[in-house]
């Protein structure tokens, strides 16, 4: 047994935990990380964050894994938490602050409150709208497209954000039952690597209502890159302007997506507690 020391943080509650492993890990973190995740045995959380030394020229480095133990990609909303968790216990005070992913080298700028992180805008970079680099089972660009899924035909817009995104426009969001199609489109095989799906209503030309289904997680109470993926499928097709508040079950996010192409996300970042448990 070990005892393994962490934080828990949330951005518009989808929520991490958080470990310092640039000295190490105890054990292999895809396995542990559905017990530490799990709601009513462990921590409880969407994902385990590890901050880990740099290798590419940034700050450090994050490795994500989800609470089903697999790795993914990016988390926007991730993102911000490890840059206050190694902004508030002086680990680095770099501002902004480059943090190398499986997505590539992000950049993120926090805005300070009493010396304390209480906002983040990251540079979420460009979106990726070539199929085959999503990826999906198709040659090029997806946009408004039919997918027959579980018997019903959805029309769906695909985007990378770091992370492979389906976004589909419904009237209802509230509405939907989730739980029932969420993994539907998860394991779809247009899908090879699997997807976050976000069902998205566009309310005004600057703002979005969205519920997410997060692969490897499930639904969550919000998504950074799944916010940024609606805010760019709604302007390719028209629905809004390019910059918008995307309204989630856990709060709000600011996307504004720039002339040069890069998507910035701004929101929040808390931290809820910190403690040790024996793994």
């Amino acid at each position: 047994m070990a005892t393994l020391r962490f934080a828990k943080l949330q951005g518009t509650a989808n929520d991490f935990v958080y470990v310092d492993a640039r000295e190490g890990f105890p054990g292999d973190p895809a396995a542990l990380a559905p017990r530490l995740c799990d709601r009513r045995r462990g921590i409880g959380a969407d994902g385990v964050i590890l901050l880990l030394p740099p290798a590419d020229g940034g700050d450090c480095r994050m490795v994500i894994y989800n609470a089903d133990g697999s790795r993914a990609e990016m988390c926007g909303n991730g993102i911000r938490g490890l840059a206050k968790f190694v902004h508030d216990r002086g680990l680095i005070r770099t501002n902004p602050l480059r943090i190398e992913t499986d997505a590539g080298v992000k950049t993120v700028e926090a805005e300070l409150a009493g010396g304390r992180v209480a906002r983040v805008t990251v540079d979420m970079g460009r979106p990726v709208w070539d199929g085959r680099q999503i990826p999906v089972d198709a040659d090029g660009e997806v946009i408004e497209r039919p997918l027959e899924v579980a018997g019903r035909a959805y029309r769906v817009t695909c985007v990378s954000m770091g992370n492979p995104h389906c976004v589909v426009f419904a009237e209802d969001v509230a509405a939907l039952p989730l739980a029932d199609i969420g993994p539907r489109f998860e394991h779809h095989p247009f899908f090879p690597r699997r997807v976050n799906t976000e069902f998205v209503r566009a309310t005004a030309r600057d703002r979005l209502v969205m519920r997410v289904w997060e692969r490897g997680a499930g639904e969550t109470f919000a998504c950074g890159t799944g916010a940024c993926a609606a805010a760019v499928a709604a302007a390719r097709t028209e629905r809004t302007d390019r910059r918008v508040t995307v309204a989630l079950p856990g709060g709000e996010l600011e996307i504004d997506w720039r002339a040069d192409d890069h998507v910035y996300m701004t929101g929040d970042a808390v931290e809820v507690f910190e403690g040790r448990i024996e793994v």
